[in-house]
């Protein structure tokens, strides 16, 4: 994205707007953030709301430039040395400062050392690093992920495998001690095996993982119609999730020709996109949160926490761009084919949800959180809206009576199946074809009728 259409899109993770040079402690804390993070840049000569003024055109640039460079040097550590540039925008001079991810992170202020001086980029916010935090920041140094690391307090006997040992059965693969080496899920040291943080989150071992499932009276989360929540192995509490949602969505039937085809109004594969990405992508290095599933009168609502990994935007999401937080539980759920192709799922919801007619789901970190809405409305809602049928006991018994033979119905037929007068019955068979249900096949005595393949059954 360039500059231009960065400024139009407001602050965020990377982006940052100033009238001018902020003080010395502020435009410190910012650069380290960004260091951290995903890179970033500080524009100065833009106010809160976006607007573009310029900054003061008598003054010397180039000392500007310097007294820049020499702040983040004087209280920056490691040494950033970030692209410092000017750009006229609209007629206005605005400064750059462009600060890159790092190599040697965690970035801190000197002053107040590695414990109490990193700071990370939160949404368009500079937040002060936590020890947890931290030591992210240090896997990632060294290129590994929270589920990589080995958990030597709990004894690898002590686990129940069964569940995913059936999982992978049932796709006609092996689940012995050599495949959970290749997985990563246990890692032999000095003779002894211990579980890594991957294979204790996918048996659901600690207590934050775990999905929190809520059905909202409305489009707001003032009053709970159910609540339940799904501990246990991964697969199970997705299995558990998925079917909590579908117990509180609409399902209809399309009746196409004997077959009767059932929908559910958001199509599943979205649904099942939305909540493996939230299990496979979920920053669980923090212990104090949990996945949240709300359905609500208008969308349903997942939320994971940790936002998007630190060099990915929504832009990048959406261009199918992929960037793996958690290496074990990835693979394993690539291996049970969960996982088609890498960067592929966003796009799958986006398609299904397109191809429904429904409104584009919405994927937003917001924070240190993603939050992913799927509509319930659409264009074929409303038309079935205006469509609905409310059918009429003869009207039923003709349906059952057509779906449980060829498809076939004279007028005589209908007359046994309703108990009814010839007259009436003709008269009930016309409202059927005027309200599309069914079709006259012949214009004879030999005529006969038969349902149409657009009827719908609610």
């Amino acid at each position: 994205m360039n500059l231009i259409d960065a400024i139009k899109n407001g602050e965020n993770k990377q982006i940052e707007f100033k009238v001018e040079l902020p003080n010395s402690l502020v435009l410190a804390k910012t650069v380290i953030a960004f260091s951290n993070t995903g890179g970033g840049k500080i524009v100065i000569g833009i106010n809160d709301n976006g607007e573009i003024i310029g900054i003061n055109e008598d003054e010397n640039i180039f000392e500007l430039m310097d007294q820049i460079t020499s702040i983040i040097y004087e209280l920056c550590y490691p040494t950033i040395l970030p692209d410092i540039y000017t750009m006229i925008i609209d007629d206005q001079l605005l400064l750059i400062i462009e600060v890159f991810r790092g190599n040697l992170i965690p970035y801190y202020l000197k002053n107040k050392g590695k414990n109490e001086g990193v700071y990370i980029r939160v949404g368009a916010t500079n937040r002060k690093a936590s020890f947890e935090n931290i030591l992210e920041l240090e896997r990632q140094k060294i290129n590994v992920s929270y589920d990589q690391e080995i958990n030597r307090s709990v004894e690898l006997n002590s686990l129940d495998l069964g569940e995913i040992s059936k999982r992978f059965a049932g796709i006609g693969k092996a689940f012995d001690l050599s495949a959970m080496k290749n997985l990563k899920l246990v890692v032999e040291e000095n003779g002894s095996l211990f579980p890594t943080n991957g294979l204790l989150i996918l048996l659901g071992v600690y207590e934050h993982v775990k999905i929190m499932c809520s059905r909202f009276k409305g489009t707001t989360m003032s009053t709970f119609l159910d609540r339940k929540e799904y501990s246990g192995d991964i697969f199970t509490q997705i299995d558990h999730a998925e079917m909590f949602i579908k117990n509180h969505i609409h399902l209809r039937s399309d009746i196409k020709g004997l077959q009767r085809v059932d929908y559910y109004e958001i199509p599943l594969e979205a649904i099942r996109e939305s909540l493996v990405n939230a299990v496979v992508h979920r920053d669980y290095s923090n212990e104090g949160r949990d996945i949240k599933v709300g359905v609500y009168d208008d969308l349903i609502n997942i939320v994971s926490p940790g936002g998007f990994p630190s060099t990915i935007t929504s832009e990048d999401i959406i261009n199918g761009r992929s960037e793996i937080r958690n290496k074990v539980i990835a693979r394993v759920f690539k291996e049970l084919n969960y996982i088609e192709q890498w960067g592929s799922g966003i796009r799958r919801i986006r398609t299904s949800c397109k191809d429904f007619g429904l409104k584009m789901p919405e994927i937003i970190e917001k924070g240190d959180y993603v939050d992913v809405c799927l509509f319930r409305e659409s264009v074929f809602n409303e038309v079935v809206k205006e469509t609905t049928l409310e059918l009429t006991e003869s009207e039923e018994r003709i349906i059952k009576y057509l779906k449980t033979t060829q498809n076939k119905l004279t007028t005589k037929d209908a007359q046994t199946v309703i108990n009814l007068g010839e007259r009436r019955t003709r008269e009930i068979l016309k409202q059927m074809v005027e309200k599309g249900i069914l079709k006259r096949v012949g214009n004879t005595t030999n005529a006969y009728y038969k349902m149409t393949d657009s009827e719908r059954i609610y």
